[in-house]
């Protein structure tokens, strides 16, 4: 075999392989977003605690004449689980989940959180007036940097957070009342029994 054959063999492997590999890449993510639950999406944040954050409540949001409070991790560790919902205005799905919200609030006694993610506070305020306002407390994350600590991929996410603060389950995609049923409310009556093993031991 001459210098120039292997030279030539060298340059087409050096071409090749890179092609190979970038295409079976492409294939692989192709087939996962076809076969992919985007509600199974993982989180690294599963089982350890919420991450630091305060966030401001929506400017001018009231609720019976008093201010709708913002909330900090703090507040998600006073012993009672809580469900905690990632929504903004001009999010289609939000407004599917807005009513199953609504009913859900209403029947369970059950803290229900809001993150009004990079939102305009007039547009918030507007759909919760319209869809209403389950939400014991609402945070305006305007930038973002909330929701990208707790791992958020889209609007609207939910996580489950057990009384001491830890994340214990994470919904991607809009709560229906299927989802409400099969994840939402065991996730929280696994979280209250944990706790009340833990007080009894």
């Amino acid at each position: 075999m001459t210098a120039e054959v292997k030279g030539q063999r060298r340059l087409i492997t050096a071409f090749a392989v890179p092609l190979i590999i970038v295409g079976a890449l492409a294939v692989l993510f192709a087939v996962g977003l076809r076969s992919g639950d985007p509600s199974r999406l993982p989180s690294a944040l599963i089982g350890k605690p919420a991450p630091d954050f305060a966030l401001p409540p929506i400017e001018k949001l009231t609720r019976n004449g008093a201010p709708v409070p913002g909330f900090t991790r703090a507040d998600l560790a006073k012993g009672e689980p809580t469900v905690v919902t990632v929504w903004a205005s001009w999010c289609p799905p939000c407004v599917q989940e807005q009513p199953t919200l609504v009913a859900f609030r209403a029947k369970h006694n059950v803290r229900l959180y809001g993150i009004n993610y990079k939102d305009d506070p007039a547009n918030a305020r507007r759909f919760l007036e319209r869809l209403g306002d389950p939400f014991d407390a609402n945070g305006a994350d305007r930038t973002g940097r909330v929701a990208i600590d707790w791992g958020v991929y889209g609007v609207p996410e939910t996580y489950i957070v057990d009384g001491s603060g830890r994340i214990v389950h994470k919904i991607v995609g809009p709560v229906t009342d299927q989802v409400l049923t099969r994840e939402v409310l065991p996730a929280i009556e696994r979280a209250r029994a944990t706790a009340q093993r833990g007080a009894a031991g």
